[in-house]
């Protein structure tokens, strides 16, 4: 029997934003989490926009299951036509008996509140409701998640609002604010999260690295042996315990 392809989600007017995000993680969902260990397509971060969004195409095409980062790209895709959604990538960088684990989710900010879409193994770790007040609320809320799985935050990373031009040849910001969590104070890191937020929904920033994200190469350990053809960005979500 063939399997049945989920239906790309359609916006309807009578949908509130919220309602809309959810069918949008719905779908996502109906995908499934990539489990096999071979990543279906490959997403360099560097790539313009443009065509990332072609690759995001050509997974509703497939429906073939994804990793956490290529349900940032699908995400991205799915709520292009919607202006009040502002969307930001959002990095951790965990720390786990002995190694390291990085893993993404896409930041939603939208009237006045905070949520996220996403993919995980773990339900906890990958879509957020829109009911968070502040961007420091919804990163300590992923904070704890991840204590429940004895994973410690060392790293946050977070992008600039992604352009709603899909054929933009801007490359995604996937790195503005960088926060080395683990040796600040909680206050502190409220603090930094705030005013990078205020900065965010005020337009002031511009993109930071002039585009060097390959000097993301020192990435955490991968444990598999077979791993010398992946990129880093492929490598990125494998160990999202995440």
């Amino acid at each position: 029997v063939q399997p049945s392809v989920p239906l790309v989600p359609n916006y309807k007017l009578s949908m509130s934003i919220p309602e809309w995000l959810q069918a949008i993680q719905t779908y996502m969902k109906m995908l499934q989490y990539n489990h096999t260990g071979t990543q279906f397509f490959e997403i360099r971060k560097t790539r313009p926009l443009s065509g990332l969004m072609e690759t995001a195409k050509e997974m509703t095409r497939e429906s073939l299951p994804i990793k956490c980062l290529e349900a940032v790209i699908l995400g991205i895709y799915l709520t292009n036509g919607q202006p009040s959604v502002e969307r930001f990538p959002i990095s951790f960088k965990t720390h786990f008996s002995g190694n390291y684990f990085h893993h993404v989710v896409l930041g939603i900010y939208c009237n006045g509140r905070y949520g996220s879409l996403g993919m995980s193994r773990r339900s906890d770790l990958m879509d957020k409701p829109l009911t968070f007040r502040t961007l420091s609320d919804l990163i300590f809320e992923f904070e704890d998640s991840y204590k429940k799985y004895l994973h410690s935050v060392k790293k946050v990373k977070i992008g600039l609002y992604v352009p709603h031009e899909p054929h933009s040849f801007q490359p995604i910001e996937w790195k503005q604010l960088v926060l080395n969590v683990s040796k600040m104070m909680h206050t502190e890191v409220r603090k930094e999260l705030e005013k990078f937020a205020r900065d965010m929904r005020m337009k002031i920033l511009k993109p930071s690295s002039g585009h060097s994200p390959m000097k993301e190469r020192s990435r955490g350990k991968s444990l598999s042996p077979r791993r010398r053809q992946a990129s880093p960005q492929r490598r990125a979500c494998r160990r999202d315990k995440s």
